[in-house]
C-alpha cells in the first residue's frame, strides 16, 4: 500500500509543481508558457531578446534602460481536445487470471478548458529599473469519468501554481543590460485515483491527495543591443518544491478495509530549469525577425521523494528537452503591428513511462497576433494559436497495494490521439 500511496502522491507533486489549466496545451509536460499575449502572437520566438514589460518572465534584463512606468495584464483561454484510448489494459488481481480493466475505453476531452491570467508592472529610472511579474507557469486540470479505463492511474486532478517574480535590471553600458529576480512560487494540488477491490464487480475505493506549499527559485539574464541586432540569454533555476498535505483512502472493503484512513505527509520534487537564447533582428524599419531556443532541464524531475511515514522515492525519469521557435513582427503603421510564428517542442516524457495524468507528447504550434496602440499610453494585444500533438502511447505500468499480498498490477496499454488545442489571448499595456 505504501508504494501505491507514494505513486499517487507523486502524481500530485508532479502536478502541484505548476499551474496549467490544460494538460496538452502548455509548452512541455506541465509547464505553461502563456505569460504574454505579444509573445504568443509570434509563437514565443524572441522573448529573451525583446525589451519591455512583456518579456520580463523570460529575461529580467528586458526592462533595463526603460524610463517611467509600464504595466500589462493578460488572459489566455485554452481549449484542448483529444482522446485517451484503451488498447488492452489488463488488471491482475491476486490469485486470479489477468482480465481487462473494464470501464469506458475512450476518454474524450479529459483536459478541462480554462482561463489563465498573468500580469506585470515595472518602473525605470534610466539605467536602473525594477519590476514585478505575477504568472501561472505550471498548471493542470484533468477530469476523467468514474468509469474510465484510466481510473486506477488517474481520476480527477487539479493543480494551481502562482509565481511572483520581483526583478531588478541595470544598464551596464549603452548596449548591455543585465537583470535578475526571485521566483516566489506557491503550489496547491488536489488529485485522486480509484483503487480496485480484491473481488471484481465491487465498487472501487478511492484515494485523494491534498497539499500546498511556498518555495523559492531565481532568474537571471542579459541583453546586448547593438544597432539592428538584439541578443538575449537568460536562465531560470529549477525550484525544489515541498508539498505538505494528506493522503485519504476510503471505500475499501473486506481485507482492505483496514487501510481506510488519512495520512499526513509531504513530498519533494523539482521543476525544470530553463536556459534561453534569443535573437531579434530589425531587418527593415517595419520588419523584425525573431528566433529563440530553450533547453529545459526536465531531468531535475527524476523522482518524487516522499517523507514520513511513507519514506520512499518514486522514479519519474523525465529527460531534458528542447523547444525552438521562429517568428516576425511587422509594423503596418506607427500604431498597428501584426505578427506570426511557429514553434516546435519536444516532450520530456518517455515511452514506457507516460501516464494519463500527464499525457504529454511532441507538439507543433502555429500562432498569429496583433497589437494596436490606442493612445501614446495604451496598447491592446490579441493572439491566437493552434497546437497539434503527436499521437503517443499511455503505457506506464502501476500496481495497487504493491509489496503486499494484495498487490494488484495494472498493465497499462493506451494511447493519446487526435489531440489539439486552441489558445485565444487578450491583453493590454499601459505606460505611466
Amino acid at each position: 500500500m505504501t508504494n501505491l500511496k507514494g505513486r499517487i502522491l507523486a502524481g500530485g507533486a508532479v502536478i502541484a509543481a505548476g499551474s496549467a489549466f490544460a494538460g496538452v496545451a502548455h509548452a512541455q509536460a506541465f509547464y505553461l508558457q502563456e505569460q504574454s499575449v505579444r509573445a504568443q502572437g509570434r509563437a514565443f520566438s524572441g522573448e529573451a531578446a525583446d525589451t519591455g514589460i512583456d518579456s520580463i518572465w523570460w529575461n529580467p534584463a528586458s526592462i533595463g534602460g526603460t524610463q517611467g512606468g509600464e504595466a500589462s495584464i493578460h488572459a489566455s483561454a485554452i481549449i484542448p481536445r483529444g482522446k485517451v484510448v484503451d488498447k488492452g489494459t489488463i488488471i491482475v488481481r491476486p490469485g486470479q487470471s489477468p482480465a481487462p480493466v473494464g470501464g469506458d475505453p475512450v476518454a474524450k476531452n479529459p483536459i478541462d478548458k480554462g482561463v489563465v491570467p498573468s500580469g506585470a508592472v515595472s518602473y525605470g529610472f534610466g539605467r536602473i529599473a525594477v519590476g514585478l511579474a505575477v504568472s501561472a507557469p505550471f498548471n493542470f486540470t484533468t477530469n476523467y469519468a468514474e468509469d474510465s479505463w484510466v481510473r486506477y492511474t488517474a481520476d480527477k486532478t487539479k493543480l494551481r501554481t502562482f509565481d511572483i517574480q520581483p526583478t531588478v535590471a541595470v544598464m551596464l553600458t549603452d548596449q548591455i543590460s543585465v537583470g535578475g529576480g526571485l521566483n516566489i512560487q506557491y503550489a496547491d494540488a488536489t488529485l485522486g485515483n480509484a483503487l480496485p477491490q480484491l473481488a471484481p464487480g465491487l465498487p472501487d475505493g478511492s484515494q485523494t491527495l491534498k497539499g500546498d506549499g511556498w518555495d523559492l527559485g531565481w532568474s537571471v539574464g542579459a541583453q546586448y543591443r547593438g544597432g539592428p541586432f538584439t541578443l538575449g540569454v537568460a536562465y531560470k533555476s529549477a525550484i525544489e518544491h515541498t508539498l505538505k498535505g494528506s493522503v485519504t483512502t476510503a471505500g475499501l472493503l473486506g481485507p482492505l478495509a483496514a487501510q481506510n484512513r488519512e495520512i499526513f505527509t509531504k513530498a519533494t520534487f523539482s521543476t525544470p530549469w530553463q536556459a534561453i537564447g534569443s535573437v531579434r533582428v530589425q531587418a527593415t524599419p517595419q520588419l523584425a525577425l525573431n528566433a529563440q531556443a530553450i533547453r529545459y532541464g526536465w531531468s531535475e524531475f527524476d523522482a518524487i521523494r516522499l517523507g514520513s511515514p511513507l519514506n520512499t522515492a518514486i522514479p519519474e525519469n523525465y529527460k531534458d528537452s528542447w523547444s525552438v521557435a521562429f517568428g516576425a513582427d511587422y509594423d503596418v503603421s506607427p500604431d498597428w503591428t501584426v505578427r506570426g510564428g511557429v514553434q516546435w517542442g519536444g516532450t520530456p516524457t518517455r515511452d514506457g513511462e507516460r501516464d494519463a495524468r500527464v499525457p504529454d507528447t511532441d507538439r507543433f504550434n502555429v500562432s498569429a497576433g496583433t497589437s494596436y496602440r490606442l493612445s501614446e499610453a495604451f496598447t491592446v494585444d490579441a493572439a491566437a494559436s493552434y497546437i497539434s500533438f503527436k499521437d503517443a502511447p499511455i503505457d506506464r505500468t502501476t500496481a495497487a497495494y504493491a509489496g503486499s499480498p494484495a498487490q494488484t498490477p495494472i498493465l497499462v496499454n493506451g494511447e493519446l490521439n487526435d489531440a489539439s488545442a486552441l489558445v485565444f489571448s487578450l491583453g493590454a499595456r499601459v505606460k505611466f
